[in-house]
C-alpha cells in the first residue's frame, strides 16, 4: 500500500530510508514544540492555559500541514509554524493589547484572524497556480543561488544560535559569535560565569556529533545523520552528568504526559476575536495581512526550490513538480494553525536534513507529521533533546547545500551578484524571503539599467517593486 500511495521504487527509496529520514527531520526541528509557546505567551508569562494551547496548537497544525505535503504533494517536506513569523505575531498581539486596551488572550484571538485571512488567501493564490507563477517568475539564476545561501543559513544557526546558553552573567552567549568569535578564553570564562563549561560541552557535542555524522556518510552509512545526532545527545548527556553535575532526565520525572485538550478549548480552539480584529484599523489590518503574506510566502518558496534543489527533484528548467500541492499544504497548515491557536504554519529548512538522510517522498513528511503529534503525549522526551546534537545535523546539511554553488555561472554578473548578496542577506537577515527580494531588486536593477529591460518579466519586476515597497516603508 505505502508503494502505491509515495512510488518509492519510483523515487529510489525504501520505507526504512523513508521512516529514518522523518526521524531525523523531527529530531532537528523539535526545538519548535516548546519554543513556539514559549515565543508566543512570553516563555509563560501570560498563563499556563494559554502556553498549554498553542503547545497542542503547534503538535496539530504542524501536522495537518505535514499531511496534505505527504498526500497531496508526496514530497518529503516538513511544516511547523515559522520562526521570525511567530516572533513578529508575538509583538502584534502585544501592541495590540497595549492600544486596545484588550487582555492579551484577547489580542491574541484577534490576531488569529490575521491568520485566518492570509491562510485563506495562500488557499486561492494556490488553487489558482498564481504562486506558482511567482516560482516561475524568480530568475533561474536567483532560483540556483537559494540552496546554497539556505546552506549558509543553516550553518549559521548550528554554529551561531542554535545552542545558547545562558548563565547568572546573562546570555544568550553563542557557539560561533562568543566561543570561536569575540571573546578570548579568558574572557569567556569571565563573560559567561558558570554557563562556559556547558559552551565547552555544546562545542564537544557539536563538533563531536557533525565529523561522526561526516565519518559515517563517507562510509555510505544511510542513518548517518540521526545516528550522529542521537551519539552527540549521549554525549551531552554524559557531560552534564559527569562535568555539570545535573541529572539530564530530571525534567521527566514530575512532567505531565497528559495532552491538556480543556486549556486549548479555552483559549485557542477556533477563539477568534473578530470584534478585537475589527480594533486594529483597515490601513493596519491591510499592511499587516501583506507583511505575513510576502514573509511566508517567500520562506516558503525557497525552501521547497532550495531542499528540492539538493534533493534532485528539480527539473533542467529550475522547476519542482507538484509545486501547485506542496504550496497548498503551506497554506492549509496556515488555516490549521489559526483555528487551533498559532502563528502562520511554513515549510521548515530543517527538512534538509531528511531529504540528506534519503527522504524522497511523502512518507518522510508523513512520518514526521505522526511523531509531531505523538508528541502531544511525549513532549518531554522530545525536550531533553540537547540543541548542541541538532547544531551537528544543521551544519553538516549546511555545507552539503553549498555544492549548489557549481551550478552558478561566475561569469555572469547577473547571476554572480544577486547569489553573492543572498549568500550573505540570508544568515544575517535570518529571512529566506529577504534575501530572495535582495536578489530580485538586484538582478532587476542591473537589467535595467545595463540595457536589458526586456530580460525582466513584468512579474518579476512587480515583485521587485513589492519588495522595494517593504524594505523602505515598512509594509
Amino acid at each position: 500500500m505505502l508503494e502505491k500511495v509515495f512510488k518509492l521504487k519510483e523515487n529510489g527509496t525504501t520505507v526504512r530510508t523513508e521512516i529514518i529520514a522523518g526521524l531525523t527531520t523531527f529530531m532537528t526541528m523539535a526545538y519548535i514544540i516548546a519554543l513556539n509557546p514559549n515565543l508566543l505567551t512570553g516563555f509563560g508569562a501570560e498563563g499556563q492555559a494559554l502556553w498549554n494551547g498553542v503547545f497542542l496548537a503547534t503538535c496539530i497544525a504542524s501536522a495537518v500541514g505535514m499531511f496534505i505535503m505527504a498526500f497531496a504533494a508526496n514530497k518529503p517536506f516538513a511544516m511547523a509554524p515559522g520562526m521570525g513569523l511567530n516572533s513578529f505575531f508575538a509583538l502584534v498581539v502585544a501592541n495590540l493589547a497595549s492600544i486596545t486596551g484588550m487582555s492579551y488572550v484577547e489580542s491574541y484571538q484577534s490576531a488569529l484572524v490575521i491568520v485566518l485571512i492570509e491562510g485563506i488567501i495562500f488557499i486561492c493564490l494556490s488553487v489558482l497556480s498564481v504562486r506558482e507563477k511567482i516560482v516561475e517568475a524568480i530568475p533561474l539564476g536567483v532560483r540556483l543561488g537559494i540552496a546554497p545561501s539556505i546552506g549558509i543559513m543553516l550553518m549559521n544557526i548550528g554554529l551561531g544560535s542554535n545552542a545558547g546558553v545562558y548563565s547568572e552573567t546573562g546570555g544568550p552567549f553563542y557557539m560561533m559569535r562568543d566561543f570561536f568569535g569575540a571573546l578570548t578564553a579568558g574572557q569567556a570564562k569571565t563573560a559567561m560565569g558558570s554557563g562556559y563549561s556547558q559552551m565547552v560541552l555544546s562545542v564537544v557535542t557539536a563538533f563531536v556529533g557533525l565529523f561522526l555524522i561526516i565519518i559515517l556518510a563517507q562510509k555510505k552509512v544511510k542513518a548517518a545523520v540521526i545516528i550522529g545526532m542521537l551519539f552527540a545527545s549521549v554525549v551531552y548527556w554524559a557531560g552534564e552528568a559527569i562535568f555539570l553535575g545535573t541529572n539530564p532526565f530530571a525534567s521527566l520525572a514530575t512532567a505531565s504526559f497528559l495532552p491538556p485538550f480543556a486549556d486549548m478549548a479555552n483559549t485557542t480552539l477556533f477563539k477568534f476575536n473578530f470584534e478585537g480584529f475589527m480594533k486594529i484599523g483597515s490601513f493596519t489590518i491591510v499592511t499587516l495581512i501583506v507583511t505575513f503574506c510576502i514573509i511566508d510566502m517567500f520562506d516558503t518558496i525557497g525552501t521547497l526550490v532550495g531542499t528540492a534543489s539538493r534533493a534532485g527533484m528539480l527539473d533542467k528548467n529550475g522547476k519542482m513538480p507538484k509545486m501547485k500541492e506542496a504550496l497548498l499544504a503551506d497554506a492549509i497548515g496556515t488555516v490549521a494553525g489559526s483555528a487551533t491557536g498559532t502563528s502562520t504554519v511554513t515549510t521548515f529548512i530543517e527538512s534538509a536534513s531528511g531529504v540528506e538522510a534519503g527522504g524522497r517522498t511523502g512518507l518522510t513528511a508523513l512520518t514526521t507529521g505522526v511523531i509531531f503529534l505523538a508528541c502531544m503525549f511525549i513532549a518531554p522526551i522530545a525536550g531533553i533533546i540537547p540543541p548542541a546534537a541538532t547544531s551537528a545535523a544543521l551544519i553538516y546539511v549546511g555545507i552539503l547545500m553549498l555544492s549548489g554553488l557549481k551550478n552558478i555561472n561566475f561569469d555572469d554578473v547577473y547571476q554572480t551578484v544577486p547569489v553573492g548578496l543572498m549568500l550573505l542577506a540570508m544568515p544575517i537577515s535570518s529571512s529566506i524571503g529577504h534575501a530572495i527580494g535582495i536578489g530580485l531588486i538586484s538582478y532587476t536593477v542591473l537589467k535595467i539599467f545595463c540595457g536589458k529591460a526586456k530580460d525582466v518579466s513584468v512579474l518579476t519586476a512587480i515583485l521587485s517593486l513589492i519588495f522595494l515597497v517593504k524594505f523602505f516603508l515598512a509594509v
